[in-house]
Parts: C-alpha cells; structure tokens; sequence
C-alpha cells in the first residue's frame, strides 16, 4: 500500500469510526472527543496528502482521483471541519434540552464530514453526484437537529429543494453520457478525463445543454442564487457549528463539480456562452445577496445571505477562467472558509448570550463580551472584503483577472456590490456594537420552547444565563481562524501561486 493510499483511507475512515464510536458508546463526552480526534486525523492526513502528492493519481480502478483542485477543496474542507469541532463541544453543551441526543448529532457531524471529504475525491461523474446527495440526506438531519418548528420546516425545504436541483443535476448527468457514447461507446468509464479528451469530438449544443442541467443543479446545491432558497433557513436554524459546516465546506465541495463539468464543456467547443452564463449566475447571486443584507434582521440569516455573495464570487472567477483568476478563487476558498466559520461561532456566541437571533434586539455587544466581540467584528470587516485581510487580496486579484477577459462587464458589478455589502453588512455591527440598548425585552419563554423562542428574538430558557461567558472551546477557534484570514491579507506565500499554477494546469484549458 502507498503512502497516498494510506492517507485516504485515514481521511475517510476517521470521521466513519467516530460515528460508530459516538452510537455505540453513546457517552456524551466520547463523542466529543473522538469527533474532534477524527478532525485532527483529517487535517493533519489531508495537509500531507495536498503536500506530497505528485501530480493526479488514480485509485480503486479509477474511482478515486486525488488532483490539486480536489487536494484543496479537501483542506478547505478539513479546516472548517476541525474549527466546528473544537467549538461544537463548548456550544452543544450550551443545549441542555438535547443533553440526551449529543451522541447522535456527533455521529451525524463525522458522517457530514465523511460525505464532505468523499466528494472531491471521485473520479467518476455518477459517483460524484451520489456523493453530493448523500450529504444532502446526512446533514438534513443536522439542519432539523434541535426539533424547533422552525428548524424542522428548514429541514424539509433544505432536502426539496436540493434534491431537486441535484436531480437536474443527475439529467445534465446523463445527458454528459449520452454525447461520451456517441463517440466512444455505449460503455465506457466516465471518469472526469475520459470525458475531456473527448469532448472536442462530442455535439457542442448537446455538451452546452449538459452543462447549464448540472450548473443548474450544482449551483442549488452551492447557494448561487436564485437556487439559493433554502440557504438562509438552512443556515440560521441549524446549529452554529453545522452552520460552520455547510457554508465553508458543503458549499465549495458542490462549486467544485460546476468547475470539472467547465473544463469538459471548454474541451466540446469555443463558445463562450457557458462562461459567460456561470458569470452571470454569479453577478446576481451578489446582487441578490446585497438586497438582502442590506434589510436582513437575522444574525445568522446575514451570514447566510453573505454566502450567497461569496459562492457568487467563486463562480465569477471560474467563469473567468486562466491561471490569475484560478488563484484569486482558490485563495478565495479558503479564506471564506475560515472567515465564514469565524462569523457562525461569533454569531452562536452572541445568539447564546443575548438570547435571541434578532439583531435589533442585540446591543452592547462590545462591552458583554469585549474579547470575542472584538473577533467577531474583525471577522466582518474581513468577511466584507476589506483590507488587510485574506478576501480582500482575493477579490483583488480576481478583478485584475477578470479585466482581461471578454466578461469584464462583470468586474465592475463586482466593484459596486461589494461595496454596497460593505456598507450593509457593517451598519448591522455598528447597531450592535455601538447604538443605545432597547428599552423593552421580551420575558423568559417557558422550558421546551427554545427553538421557537430564539427565532421569534424572546429570551432564553434561565438555563442559559444572559451574564454568562463564552468558553474557551468557543473563543478558541475564533482565533485559529481569524489569524490566517490575517497573515493571509498581508502575504501570499509563494509556495500557493505554484500549488495554484498545478489546478489551472490540471483544470486543463482556461477561458479563451
């Protein structure tokens, strides 16, 4: 067995033995700490396998591919995976009504992680799609994990409207197939490279089809709007380290299918009508996501539609294409990822303290918790855009590439909604920061009625005490997220354009 062998089983099997573990003993702090062990065996075996692995290879009789642009979707994916561990032990202690039900959501967040990191690692087209659902059937149980009536009806709008989008999915699936085996054979092993090498002899109209069925149904799955629908409940009732979860890995593991079927569709033809469609997607899911914060009056609801902005600039940078703007979206990735996650474990801490998710019912938060408000607001000065952190240099870069491109209407859409995001998304913080507390609180809800109450803005059951301190567990991964969106906005280390170079090259032929 290879090294790179013994890695992937590590990387899938850790997350699948915690999950066992958590069911089986069903001890509450089992399940904890062998979910956050699973984590670290995760990070630390994908960190390896990104920096040894030599060039694409292929396992299982080529089901399995480990590339660059996969290798990274999985750090991505292992980052936030971790960070959410470390915070979910502080924060599900924080659910006492649940006490009972920790070792089902622990097993269940090492099963959404195990789908998680399956996905980028299949070669083969049908397989991919099967991988992607089953992280959609695992964290739907996530999403309507605390019984709510509000999180229960997110959960079912989650797996609507998902499932359907991944079933136009699965139709640009085939139809993918169908134009292979007009050249190749009715059967063959549609594997990603089969289908690239030959896409030039495929039907272009046909292939051009195929690719808007899966943008489609990918694109719902990656919250690109007007697909996005079930995000913003999806996000604001799950709990906050799922929250963390789907919005920094889940998302980039569906954009990442919309960026291999690109290359097939660019291999079929010249036309820039796929490009500039998968652009345009991501123009108005900025939009949309800009009228939104702008009015939005849910705390988690603004990190939800802030998503939305952010797989919107992710698609813009593959519409793109070439080698700059490959790197601004995979920088990109990853800083969001961290960003994103920093926002949600803000955003669960603040939601604990105050008592509610309505942001005009939240003030003062500088002076309630002076440590992790301050992270938590610099957490959405980076998630803005601005300097000097990480998503700044990305979107940066990325607008320099989109200048060069027949698509460089885009670029200055960009601008405009980003700074309109800018301004909305940061008057939020100001009034809960800085404005004049509210005269009037609701009044404690009775017991059993957390969920609802939460979401109406009432106040906590007195189980959680309005004077309490988020722990270390929860203000801990703050940090370990917060400082590399930093380091990460003042340097750009050199070794990450040539890993970047690898996934342009290995994305094959760049926008023309």
């Amino acid at each position: 067995m290879t090294m790179t062998a013994g890695l992937l089983i590590a990387i899938v099997a850790a997350p699948v033995v915690a999950a066992i573990l958590s069911v089986v003993i069903r001890m509450n702090h089992v399940g904890e700490y062998v979910n956050l062990a699973a984590a670290v065996v995760c990070l630390c075996a994908i960190l390896v396998l990104a920096l040894t692995r030599n060039g694409p290879q292929e396992f299982l009789n080529g089901y399995v591919l480990v590339d660059a642009l996969g290798a990274w979707t999985l750090v991505c994916t292992a980052v936030v995976y971790f960070l959410a561990s470390i915070y979910a032990i502080g924060y599900m202690r924080l659910l006492p009504e649940e006490h009972d039900r920790l070792p089902q959501f622990y097993a269940l967040f090492a099963l959404f992680a195990a789908t998680m990191v399956c996905g980028p690692l299949m070669n083969n087209i049908g397989v991919y799609w099967i991988a992607i659902e089953l992280t959609t059937l695992v964290s739907t149980f996530l999403v309507g994990f605390e019984r709510g009536q509000e999180a229960i009806e997110a959960a079912w709008k989650y797996i609507i409207v998902v499932s359907a989008g991944i079933s136009l999915a699965l139709l640009g699936t085939v139809l993918f197939y169908w134009a292979g085996s007009l050249v190749i054979g009715p059967t063959y092993d549609i594997t990603w490279d089969t289908l690239r090498h030959a896409a030039p002899r495929m039907n272009p109209a046909l292939i051009q089809m195929a690719f808007l069925l899966v943008l489609v149904g990918y694109g719902t799955k990656a919250g690109l709007a007007p697909m996005h629908t079930w995000l913003p409940d999806a996000h604001s009732e799950g709990p906050a380290p799922v929250s963390a979860m789907l919005s920094g890995a889940l998302l980039n593991t569906a954009m990442l299918g919309v960026a291999r079927f690109l290359t097939i569709t660019d291999a079929a033809s010249s036309s820039l009508l796929p490009r500039t469609v998968l652009v345009g997607f991501g123009a108005f899911s900025l939009f949309v996501a800009a009228l939104f914060i702008v009015r939005q009056r849910g705390i988690k609801r603004l990190m939800a539609y802030s998503s939305v902005e952010h797989m919107g600039v992710l698609a813009m940078g593959f519409g793109f294409g070439g080698p700059l703007a490959i790197a601004a979206v995979m920088y990109h990735m990853l800083n969001h990822s961290l960003n994103k996650s920093l926002m949600f474990f803000g955003a669960g801490n603040v939601m604990r303290l105050f008592g509610t998710k309505d942001i005009d019912e939240i003030r003062g938060v500088w002076t309630r918790f002076p440590v992790t408000g301050a992270l938590w607001l610099a957490g959405a000065i980076a998630i803005t855009g601005a300097p000097p952190f990480g998503l700044f240099l990305s979107e940066f870069t990325l607008m320099r590439a989109g200048l060069a491109t027949p698509n460089a209407w885009a670029v200055y859409v960009l601008l405009v909604l980003l700074i309109v995001i800018f301004i909305g998304f940061l008057n939020h913080f100001r009034l809960m920061y800085f404005a004049a507390p509210n005269a009037q609180r609701h009044t404690p809800p009775p017991q059993g009625r957390r969920s609802d109450a939460v979401e109406a803005g009432e106040a906590l059951p007195a189980t959680v005490s309005p004077s309490m301190q988020p722990s270390l567990w929860m203000t801990v991964p703050m940090w370990l997220a917060l400082l590399p969106v930093l380091v990460l906005g003042l340097w750009w280390p050199q070794g990450l354009w040539h890993f970047f170079e690898t996934v342009a090259a290995d994305l094959g032929r760049s926008a023309r």
